[in-house]
């Protein structure tokens, strides 16, 4: 009875808490993303710190650092982005002329069967973007939860020592306990968000020397635009791709290009997700691929972009957070991906795993 009282009030703390993460998502996205590059720049921090270099200024330096190359990343992709928005009419012409010309290949092929617009214009007209000053207003608001973030980086760094001080006054279990969860969950999250970095500048990379080979004109833009999608496992690929592939079709003459974009990037994500990712990120996170899929799902419903990219270590950490709750242990493994190692099919082996005797083996 004890236990299904603990079972409930779990799910009852999941329900309420997602109201909350859904309702506080202006205040809560900020904070958790300061609380994750808060863990990514924590060596850098220590490292000055070593060198005599006072805390407060350590962080400001390791925040300047990182806000100098983003700038300059910003910078070179703004300006391939206005190009690329330049070129849209020219780019809505030769959509609107190729699946015109197209559309009339079949229809002479089917015996005229097909109906299609008498003003190709009109397929042109859906694509324009409207409720413009609610882009805008989306926008401006990105900026300032943007510019929140340094500030929860380096209050959160500098008083790190008070927040572990607070875990242990505050929670009933030895010292020891918190500090090791502490530590495992820094190291979660520490090692997902660098080793993601590496992973997206290495895809990059990839993706932008193919780009060049080519001949696609803003190579820099759609090489970064590919390995941060890929940041969102499984559906960003995806979309960042046919969005790449569609542009390739657009703007060359041969269908060679885009079934050559498709087997590359789809190569680059095999290589990506088999041997780069494993290799850097490993298993730090330790979640499975169900688990996974809910993470994105969830974050993609209470804070949209933001979620899809920070549940999956969020829910490491929460992982790790259910293996040292007492009555909670289940839970976390059901998030872990430890596969029993013998098959569980047939009645003889599920009887094995669970450690009792089948009563049908005599």
């Amino acid at each position: 009875m004890e236990k299904l009282k603990k079972t409930a009030f779990f799910l009852i703390i999941i329900v309420f808490g997602s109201i909350v993460l859904r309702e506080g998502s202006f205040i809560l996205v900020p904070l958790v993303w300061g609380v994750f590059f808060a863990f990514a720049l924590s060596p850098l921090s220590d490292w000055m710190e070593r060198k005599k270099i006072p805390r407060s200024l350590a962080i400001i330096l390791s925040i300047l650092i990182v806000i100098l190359v983003a700038v300059g990343l910003v910078y070179v992709l703004l300006n391939q982005m206005i190009g690329l928005i330049k070129d849209i009419p020219e780019i809505g012409d030769n959509f609107v002329q190729k699946v015109g010309r197209y559309m009339e290949q079949l229809n002479a092929m089917l015996g005229g069967q097909v109906v299609f617009p008498e003003h190709q214009g009109e397929l042109w007209s859906i694509l324009k973007v409207e409720n413009l000053n609610s882009t805008l207003f989306e926008t401006g608001k990105s900026l300032t939860l943007a510019g929140i973030i340094p500030l929860y980086i380096f209050l959160l760094m500098y008083y790190r020592d008070f927040f572990v001080a607070f875990l242990i006054r505050y929670s009933e279990k030895s010292k020891e306990r918190i500090l090791t969860w502490a530590k495992d969950s820094g190291r979660v999250i520490q090692s997902y968000l660098t080793g993601m970095i590496l992973v997206t500048i290495i895809v990059a990379i990839l993706s932008g020397i193919f780009f060049f080979l080519i001949g696609v004109k803003y190579f820099l833009l759609f090489a970064a635009f590919i390995a941060i999608m890929n940041l969102i496992p499984y559906v960003g690929v995806v979309v960042s791709s046919l969005i790449v592939i569609l542009y390739v079709f657009l703007t060359t003459d041969s269908v060679l290009f885009p079934l050559l974009t498709l087997g590359v990037l789809w190569s680059i994500q095999l290589l990506e997700n088999n041997i780069i990712t494993p290799w850097i990120v490993g298993a730090q996170v330790r979640v499975n691929a169900l688990a996974v899929i809910l993470a994105i799902l969830l974050g993609g419903w209470l804070w949209g972009i933001s979620g899809m990219v920070l549940f999956i270590p969020l829910v490491g950490v929460l992982k790790i957070t259910l293996e040292r709750s007492d009555g909670l242990e289940a839970f976390g493994f059901l998030l872990s991906d430890s596969v029993p190692k013998k098959p569980l099919t047939g009645s003889k082996s599920w009887f094995f795993w669970l450690g009792k005797k089948n009563p049908h083996s005599d």
